[in-house]
């Protein structure tokens, strides 16, 4: 991917777009294609259509998506079913048309089974029932995998999946009712200290068990994977047991309890902690295997501590104020 290389980074407005498009400046590539919702609606087929026919991106990193925690997915299963398979088939469906040379595909390690062997391999895909709170957003993530796949047996292209654990960082989402557990509470106790509350309720028992890692970190994989050589790229592609598909993660697994307490720390709320045993958990345990991805040389570099500091100081500097 030469430096003049003409890339298009679909949703670049959200997180992992975001940080994709700051990894991208840093190494020096300018000739970025950026669209928002408003001026390019990727559920609309003809409008994406005619981006893709007069842009002629070369490289495309799908990072749009519908995205939230458990009682987003739970509660909007119509919404994250329906976004996430119009946006993905659109996009992939007018890169091979145009002749994109590779697309980065991002999904979430939601799509493995609920009670998949730990740690996940690639190989997990469609073994055994998805978790039933996020199976909508799951299914069209899959969806896109099959796309990808589809295409590059049929068409020849060079199209990837890639599958992030539990995601954090600058551009998150901290709305209660949509957000993932990690903004969901730094926002909690930062709230709970500035108020004077005597306590933070945590959903669940705080027994399961979630890899993190920050979104500075899965753009920096992005765009390793993107640059791979040709024949570890297609290595990627044709690998029998799992092709075009490979698993993004830290190994930074703890304890949704665990993740509270330091979140307490973090933010320096000095109250009790409540654990609301009526509300679901979720998956038990959702640690991704990404031996793989490791193998070719990449590892994650900010430390999980280090990253909910950064987080914070990103939701009190942009957020609150």
């Amino acid at each position: 991917m030469k430096s003049d290389a003409k890339i298009f980074v679909a949703g670049h407005r959200g997180m992992v777009g975001s940080a994709i498009v700051r990894k991208l400046e840093q190494a020096g590539y300018r000739n970025l294609v950026l669209k928002t919702s408003s001026e390019l609606d990727l559920r609309n087929q003809s409008a994406v259509a005619a981006f893709f026919e007069q842009e002629q991106p070369e490289y495309v990193f799908l990072a749009a998506a519908r995205v939230g925690g458990i009682i987003a997915n739970s509660t909007r299963k119509a919404e994250f079913i329906y976004d996430n398979l119009m946006i993905q088939t659109n996009v992939i469906h007018e890169a091979w048309k145009n002749g994109v040379q590779r697309l980065l595909f991002l999904g979430s390690t939601c799509i493995y089974p609920k009670f998949a062997p730990q740690p996940i391999r690639e190989t997990d895909l469609l073994t055994s029932p998805l978790e039933p709170s996020n199976d909508a957003y799951a299914i069209a993530k899959i969806a896109g995998i099959v796309q990808c796949r589809s295409y590059n047996q049929q068409y020849g292209t060079r199209f990837l999946a890639a599958m992030p654990n539990n995601l954090y960082g600058p551009g998150d989402n901290y709305d209660l009712t949509g957000s993932h557990v990690l903004p969901a509470l730094l926002r909690k106790f930062h709230e709970a200290k500035q108020s004077g509350s005597p306590n933070v309720t945590v959903w669940g028992t705080g027994t399961p068990l979630r890899e993190f890692m920050h979104v500075d970190d899965l753009a920096d994989a992005s765009l390793f994977l993107m640059l791979l050589d040709d024949g570890c790229y297609e290595e990627l592609l044709m690998y029998s047991d799992a092709p075009a598909l490979i698993n993004v993660g830290s190994g930074q697994e703890i304890s949704i309890a665990n993740l509270a307490r330091m979140v307490q720390q973090v933010v320096g709320f000095e109250g009790e902690l409540v654990f609301d045993t009526d509300k679901p958990d979720g998956t038990p345990r959702k640690l991704a295997d990404s031996s793989r991805l490791h193998a070719l040389g990449w590892k994650h570099r900010i430390e999980l501590e280090d990253g909910v500091r950064d987080a914070y100081r990103w939701f009190v500097e942009q957020y609150v104020s």
